[in-house]
């Protein structure tokens, strides 16, 4: 996904962000359900894609189709997507499925725990990746496509019996409906979005010269109260910051450092 899809992403995990601290695996079980009905019917999917037609007739048009079949926040999610702007009908359905993952591990991660929780889910999901990947016999079992999906999901948590609800929720859809990918390619995908998240708990500092015991305490309770989690920080020494700070965590950067003031004066002096 690239250009203006990839924008359009982006946008609705930000706008899907604050959703996520009070959310339920409900609201990714509603999305994957709404990404079945998206992936059962072509023409739809280019109908809500469709840059020529109207904002107000695709949102109608989508909420016709899930009212009342999900919660207002899936809801809220769909209808986003379908005023963004997307390079192909395909994205729009990528997008729901990274956004469905998304969910499912942010409810991982607020189980308590935090990052180990995701730890915990990236173990689970490698599992199932070393099993079937180990196995000519359950691939091609996966690969039936006269096999029911409800006799794949039962199969899947087989190979994964100590799986939790959001691991065992996002191997199931992978099984089930691996949108042209082996299950165990799709399942990889949720790995690296499990990735991804679990940058959130990493603080990424760049100084130019080593921390006291003092000033590393004072920095770990700064960002933990800014951020609101217990973070893990990584120091780099950087002599090139010609003094001050530098933080990064997951893809936000908190930049003090003198260079980058000086850049900003000099982009002042130059307006």
């Amino acid at each position: 996904m690239a250009g203006v899809s990839s924008k359009s992403l982006a946008a609705a995990l930000e706008s899907l962000e604050p959703k996520l601290a009070t959310a339920s695996i409900a609201l990714a079980q509603d999305l994957f359900a709404i990404l079945e009905l998206l992936d059962s019917n072509a023409g739809l999917r280019r109908a809500l894609t469709d840059p020529t037609r109207e904002s107000a007739a695709k949102a109608a048009l989508a909420t016709t189709l899930i009212a009342g079949k999900v919660s207002p926040d899936a809801q809220s999610v769909f209808l986003e997507l379908v005023a963004s702007r997307w390079s192909s009908a395909r994205d729009l359905g990528d997008a729901l499925e990274v956004l469905a993952a998304t969910s499912a591990i942010a409810v991982a991660e607020g189980q308590g725990g935090g990052s180990a929780n995701l730890d915990k889910l990236e173990e689970e999901l490698f599992t199932f990746i070393r099993v079937v990947g180990s196995s000519h016999e359950l691939q091609r079992a996966f690969d039936d496509a006269q096999a029911a999906g409800s006799a794949k999901g039962a199969l899947a948590l087989k190979v994964v019996p100590e799986a939790g609800d959001v691991s065992a929720l996002l191997i199931r859809q992978a099984v089930t409906s691996p949108r042209g990918l082996k299950p165990t390619a799709l399942v990889q995908r949720f790995v690296e979005l499990v990735a991804k998240r679990q940058q959130r708990w990493i603080a990424y500092v760049s100084v130019t010269r080593d921390l006291t015991a003092v000033q590393l305490n004072r920095l770990q309770a700064g960002l933990n109260n800014l951020y609101g989690r217990e973070l893990k920080i990584n120091v780099n020494i950087d002599p090139t910051l010609v003094g001050g700070i530098k933080v990064v965590v997951g893809d936000e950067v908190v930049d003090a450092t003198a260079a980058t003031r000086l850049a900003d004066l000099r982009r002042r002096l130059a307006v």
